[in-house]
């Protein structure tokens, strides 16, 4: 029996108690090294392969992330790490720095909306073929059901599983069913897999455009019963651009 919007809406409401946040990758692959080089790792100073969170180089300035990621770390203990693929062992590649300032808008933890966070970084970024900056959407746009689409982070495997030190990735595809018009929602059709806990903060990438920052779950990790839930990155588009354009940030994020 199909269900309504309206009545989608309503269960949705209900089930957002038992939200968590996305921290892991289940039932996805190893990425190809330095294959996706707008991924950052969200680290705490001082202890090297401490990743909590993911992150996307929009700018090189600029890190979009989710809000909920600095709800319980201070901006001045986190490092951001660019350029990995193994998050537990120093990479010439990798390029480390440190927040110089956060955006919020709106954050509304309670009911997970506006789960999305800009951070400045204390220095630009090298850009490189190991570095660069993913392409941002425009404001408003819409994807589709059944768009395809690619999930990556150094969560855990699987609630139980241990935490990989290569970037994971995962195809996943956006649905309606059970989503709010603020949020992307995916599934990965007939098996079980998807994003939960220390991928939070990662993308969702779409036809090669960031559309989507991983925020929370519903039912457990991969549970098939409940798509995965991002902030719809095509809905900060504008701000975005007025938040670089106050703090002086150079040409155009992505």
């Amino acid at each position: 029996m199909a269900c309504s919007p309206a009545l989608a809406t309503v269960l949705l409401t209900l089930l957002l108690g038992g939200a968590a946040r996305a921290a892991e990758i289940v039932g996805g692959r190893e990425a190809q090294p330095h294959s996706r080089p707008y991924m950052a790792s969200l680290q705490v100073r001082g202890t090297r392969g401490s990743h909590f969170c993911g992150g996307t180089l929009i700018h090189p300035s600029f890190l979009l992330t989710a809000a909920h990621c600095l709800e319980d770390i201070p901006a001045h203990l986190v490092n951001v790490v660019l350029g990995a693929h193994n998050v537990q062992t120093p990479e010439s590649t990798q390029q480390q720095l440190r927040v110089a300032e956060v955006f919020r808008n709106n954050y509304d933890a309670e009911n997970h909306l506006n789960d999305i966070l800009l951070i400045r970084l204390d220095h630009p970024a090298n850009l490189s073929a190991d570095v660069t900056t993913a392409q941002l959407p425009q404001q408003g746009q819409e994807l589709p059901h059944g768009t395809q689409c690619l999930v990556m982070g150094w969560g855990r495997l699987g609630t139980s599983a241990p935490t990989p030190s290569a970037l994971q990735e995962l195809n996943v595809t956006v649905v309606t069913f059970l989503c709010r018009p603020e949020n992307l929602c995916t599934l990965v059709p007939r098996r079980s897999a998807g994003i939960c806990f220390g991928d939070s903060g990662g993308p969702l990438v779409c036809n090669d455009t960031l559309q989507g920052v991983d925020s929370f779950v519903i039912g457990g990790c991969a549970s098939r019963r409940f798509p995965d839930f991002f902030a719809r990155v095509a809905l900060y588009v504008d701000w975005i651009h007025s938040v670089l354009r106050g703090t002086g940030g150079e040409g155009s994020p992505g």
